[in-house]
């Protein structure tokens, strides 16, 4: 069982110990006073969505770069005329927070979150008279299927003022003029609400009510969301179902999750805090999580409107779900997408005049309309790619045919018809993506974009590479032109550079992002870095690829993370990792720990201070009662959570990889039921130094291909085995125990 503490105070709501359930969020901190914010996912007000589709196409796009037409180009991604008082973009809303005000100088000393329950300890005290100290418990918890919490205090507690205060407190000068009223606000003797209504878009509330030492909060959103609240919060009766149900959803999740005991107590604690907010946040039944979840503060309108950011953000935060033993922790965003393949089947026929595509933009809200004007961001054609991945690794994950039938496939041949509908045929017979760019790579400048974008390519290789697998497990035929363009679209664009621009005159080949276009200095994208992870379309040492890699990894390194945001930390170490390098992975993830987490463990999108990164106060938060660079943003946590997985096990085109970048440091570790392709758990243990035992277990019947590391000489089930690789097939249910021989006794 794993504990974390917070000592108060935590002065920012972005500091405080998190609960939550897909839906709704809590945020635990305050000084003086408890202070609770509380987010609903989802209450959106959606006015201002970008429906460029329906305006231009990539003919014209292309056409308006290579002119050089930069004011065609403008107006046609410019936000479609709207009436006076509209706002620019869709974004999410926060809802408030309550304050609780204890009597006698009491006030909150510390929380202790127990992560196998979900429980939240509070302590409460001051000093007496006397000196002696004079301590109060509570605890917090969720329900985890409605939109329900509850406070209770010990019997001895004096009782709370609760004030409310409402996000319209800091927002109503900024939303006022696109229409937003205050909200209607009702007070009792023992409760309240707050109901926010917005100009088109359903209401949200919140309501409380405290009796007998507890205080229950609910939300709701949707008509008559004030009065749905208020039966929530004043029923007292549905606590004590809520809170069965939710001692049984917690150990449900954890006898499914994987189970590591590291020997580094920073990274132990990045699996049971990151672990933990999984389940917060992606639960199944609540809404597709977005940058935030429901972790939204009250203090601003939300950065980057807590959307749905599809060129790494939420590919990051569903990442470890897999591998920790969750797949059902997708289906709230496979049912999202499945929502809005007519959408993106249309944008793609407008946008490409291409029947069987599909088009995904970089950021759009939950009604898949794209948020603001990133030209680059909306013709990013590896975001339907990477989610075509997500989909197809928990196709091989969990055989679920229908899941590949119904979204797999459509994903998966929809975004290799994207990329198809781009590609043109070059001088030299091969072909080509002739206008592509590279995630947020020079911004939306008139020269963001290039041939042959390294990130594109490694993503329409991956559809190509997986495509005829896919095919074969629905019966679908195989595309001849899936491996036409196997062999003639290149795997990543190589140029001749200086090796440092110290010595300009030793020249090497690295991975471009696009062509003629080096890494310039330090970015927070590693995109031309794609075909390594997370497409994994080379192997990095193999010999084909192996100089390539080593001299562009080298650049990168030498570039710096000068330029880094929080969540481009976590990726660079699984990019260590992958390339074998396990110290540097840990010592990235060190680093994201140290400089992009503040004082309560929130995650940052921006440092935490200055000094490592220039982005420090560079956000689009707006400037508000707390701190401007306060940009709190989820994906990186889970990110730093899927790159141990990563360190533990590999997945790669040629097998399951146990413990592929050992480290010299570390002595004793274990893990176990980490869930691989095939629906297999593994687990495995270092003793001293070496790899001694590896655990296999089926879950369905399958075909494995472990490199086990155990060495050449090894024993199976306790019979004597030789060779680095284990290939044979698994019946559902069958285990295999694999022991070292220099281990055995």
């Amino acid at each position: 069982m794993a504990h974390l503490t917070w000592h108060f105070p935590l002065p920012r709501t972005h500091t405080g110990a998190l609960l939550g359930n897909g839906t709704l969020g809590l945020m635990v901190w305050g000084d003086e006073a408890l202070h609770l914010t509380v987010g609903r996912a989802g209450f959106w007000d959606h006015r201002g969505g970008n429906d460029f589709a329906s305006r231009t196409s990539y003919e014209q796009v292309a056409d308006f770069l290579r002119r050089g037409d930069e004011g065609a180009l403008r107006r046609a991604f410019a936000v479609s005329a709207a009436e006076a008082g509209q706002p620019p973009c869709p974004t999410q809303l926060g809802l408030g927070r309550l304050e609780l005000h204890f009597p006698d100088g009491l006030r909150p000393l510390r929380t202790e979150l127990d992560t196998h329950s979900g429980r939240l300890h509070i302590t409460l005290g001051r000093r007496q008279a006397d000196g002696s100290p004079l301590e109060f418990q509570a605890e917090l918890r969720l329900a985890m299927d409605a939109e329900l919490a509850w406070l209770r205090l010990s019997a001895d507690c004096p009782q709370p003022a609760i004030v409310l205060r409402p996000s319209w407190e800091w927002i109503a000068q900024g939303r006022q003029r696109f229409g937003m009223q205050a909200p209607h606000i009702e007070l009792t003797e023992q409760g309240g609400s707050m109901q926010q209504d917005l100009p088109e878009d359903p209401p949200a509330a919140l309501a409380w009510q405290l009796s007998s030492g507890e205080l229950r909060l609910a939300t709701a959103l949707g008509e008559s969301a004030a009065a749905i609240a208020q039966a929530r919060a004043q029923d007292a009766a549905a606590v004590s179902t809520a809170e069965a149900r939710a001692d049984q959803w917690w150990a449900g999740y954890v006898a499914r999750s994987a189970r590591v005991a590291l020997p580094d107590s920073r990274l132990q604690e990045i699996w049971d805090y990151g672990l933990y907010k999984q389940a917060c946040l992606t639960t199944p039944g609540g809404v597709a999580a977005t940058l935030q979840g429901p972790w939204l503060e009250e203090y601003q309108v939300p950065p980057w409107s807590c959307d749905y950011h599809f060129n790494i953000n939420i590919e990051m935060i569903y990442w470890p779900c897999l591998a920790t033993g969750h797949p059902e922790h997708l289906q709230p965003l496979w049912q999202l997408i499945a929502s809005w393949l007519p959408q993106l089947r249309q944008a793609a026929r407008a946008f490409f005049g291409a029947d069987d595509a599909l088009m995904l933009p970089h950021a759009v809200d939950d009604q898949c309309r794209a948020v603001g004007t990133f030209w680059t961001g909306c013709i990013d054609s590896a975001c339907t790619a990477w989610m075509a991945q997500l989909v197809w690794q928990q196709v091989q994950v969990t055989g679920d045919k229908e899941l590949a039938q119904e979204l797999a496939w459509p994903l998966l041949t929809g975004a290799f018809a994207t990329y198809w509908a781009m590609m043109e045929e070059d001088e030299g017979g091969g072909l080509c993506l002739p206008v592509s760019v590279s995630p947020e790579f020079k911004g939306a400048r008139m020269d963001a974009w290039g041939r042959n974008a390294s990130f594109q390519l490694a993503g329409c290789h991956y559809l190509v590479q997986v495509l005829p697998a896919a095919a074969k497990f629905l019966g679908e035929a195989v595309d001849p032109r899936w491996a036409d363009v196997a062999k003639r679209l290149p795997r990543y664009t190589v140029g001749d550079h200086p090796h440092t621009k110290e010595y300009p005159e030793r020249r090497v080949p690295r991975i471009e992002l696009w062509q003629g276009m080096d890494l310039l200095e330090s970015h927070r994208h590693h995109s031309h870095l794609g075909a390594i992870y997370p497409f994994c379309t080379i192997d990095p040492a193999d010999s084909e690829h192996a100089e390539v890699v080593r001299h562009s990894i080298y650049h990168w390194i030498r570039s710096g993370p000068g330029a880094w945001s929080g969540w481009c930390v976590p990726w660079a170490a699984i990019l260590m990792a992958r390339c074998g390098y396990g110290e540097g992975a840990v010592a990235w993830l060190h680093h994201w720990q140290e400089h992009f987490t503040n004082e309560g463990r929130g995650t940052l999108h921006d440092a935490h201070f200055y000094g490592a990164t220039t982005l420090f106060q560079q956000g689009s938060g707006e400037a508000g009662e707390q701190a401007a660079n306060e940009i709190m943003q989820i994906e990186a946590g889970q990110g730093a959570l899927h790159a141990l997985c990563e360190l533990l096990v590999q997945q790669r085109a040629d097998g399951i990889h146990v413990y592929p970048a050992p480290l010299r440091a570390w002595r004793d570790m274990s893990f176990d039921d980490m869930l691989c392709a095939g629906g297999i758990r593994l687990g495995a243990t270092l003793r001293q130094g070496s790899l001694c035992q590896v655990r296999v277990r089926a879950t369905r019947d399958c075909a494995l291909r472990l490199h086990h590391g155990l060495g050449n000489d090894y024993r199976c089930n306790g019979k004597a085995a030789v060779g680095a690789v284990l290939e044979r097939p698994l019946a559902a249910g069958e285990q295999l125990i694999l022991e070292a021989s220099a281990c055995m006794p």
